[in-house]
């Protein structure tokens, strides 16, 4: 990703004696919004006096104070390109877009895999999130998880949902089967980070970024049970991880999960549709977020894919079956 960074300085005039410097800002510089400007501020990207301090949003400003801003102008990397991918949205408008991620699409390129991505494809549907990090993508799904993704179409979106992630106040509410029958629901608090031999993997260390996953059981079959499961966190194959760390790992996941996942006496029917699904059973079918222009809350909900429809359908008749 190409950064560029532009600085400029400014001096108080007497009209904005003893304002704060946010709002003094957002006055000098009407092209950007108070919310931008106050995330320069706490990433430290303004600098106040001679001496050239770090400051806070609600310091007060004096007539003469000259103040810095290093304004950060992020520009696309030049191996990503906009292509024609279609795209499905559950919700859009000027600010915001949330796209229906399907199975098997990347979200971002990679080493070797700068092509054919929903990056690439977001590009495609508007060259101007160009200038936004990742163009406009704040958070991720892997490569095989289907669901719902937030897209910012501008630097004030951006900020304010990119802050929202990190304050936790965004809900996410994800779709899983797991092979086990389990009791009742709980939370796995346990630190997530990188694999110490395989660079592929995550693996719960304690030397980790803290990771914590909530889960409720919706139904049980002969072996698995259907799961919604919620975030405290957002770590990378954090759901993934934590149900097979307590020993129920999700179905198909290649990476985490059991090669015998059949229960004993499972129908053919079963033992065909546990063989032949490749990939994890997740979806992320839920999301809330405050809108970073009105402030209303949006949620939306996704239903899960065909594939993890009729595993739920072959599941509950061998259920039946066993009942």
């Amino acid at each position: 990703m190409n950064v560029e960074f532009q600085l400029v300085d400014l001096e108080i005039p007497v009209t904005l004696d003893g304002q704060r410097l946010d709002a003094a800002l957002a006055q000098l510089m009407p092209e950007h919004s108070r919310t931008r400007i106050k995330a320069w501020i706490e990433a430290g990207e303004v600098l106040v006096g001679r001496g050239k301090t770090a400051c806070k949003p609600r310091d007060l400003v004096e007539t003469g104070t000259r103040v810095q801003v290093r304004q950060v102008m992020v520009a696309r990397a030049p191996d990503v390109q906009p292509e024609r991918i279609p795209v499905q949205l559950a919700y859009e408008d000027r600010d915001v877009w949330v796209i229906e991620k399907p199975v098997g699409l990347v979200v971002h390129p990679g080493a070797g895999n700068s092509q054919h991505t929903l990056q690439n494809a977001l590009l495609g549907m508007d060259e101007k999130l160009a200038v936004l990090p990742r163009a406009g993508l704040i958070h991720r799904l892997d490569k095989d998880t289907s669901g719902l993704l937030m897209v910012a179409r501008t630097p004030e979106a951006y900020t304010s949902l990119s802050r929202q992630l990190l304050a936790r106040t965004v809900s996410r509410e994800y779709r899983a089967v797991c092979v086990g029958v389990m009791t009742a629901g709980g939370t796995v608090d346990e630190p997530i980070g990188r694999h110490r031999s395989d660079r592929l993997r995550m693996t719960v260390r304690q030397d980790g970024k803290p990771a914590i996953t909530h889960y409720r059981v919706l139904e049980r079959y002969r072996g698995h049970t259907y799961l919604s499961v919620k975030l405290d966190t957002g770590r990378t194959h954090q759901i993934r991880l934590h149900l097979s760390h307590v020993h129920y790992p999700i179905v198909g996941d290649p990476v985490y999960g059991r090669r015998k996942t059949q229960p004993r006496g499972a129908s053919p029917e079963l033992i065909d549709m546990l063989r032949d699904f490749k990939r994890q059973a997740l979806h992320a079918g839920a999301l809330g977020f405050d809108h970073p222009r009105s402030g209303q809350r949006v949620t939306l909900t996704s239903a899960v894919p065909k594939d993890f429809a009729e595993l739920l359908a072959v599941l509950r008749r061998d259920h039946a079956v066993e009942a």
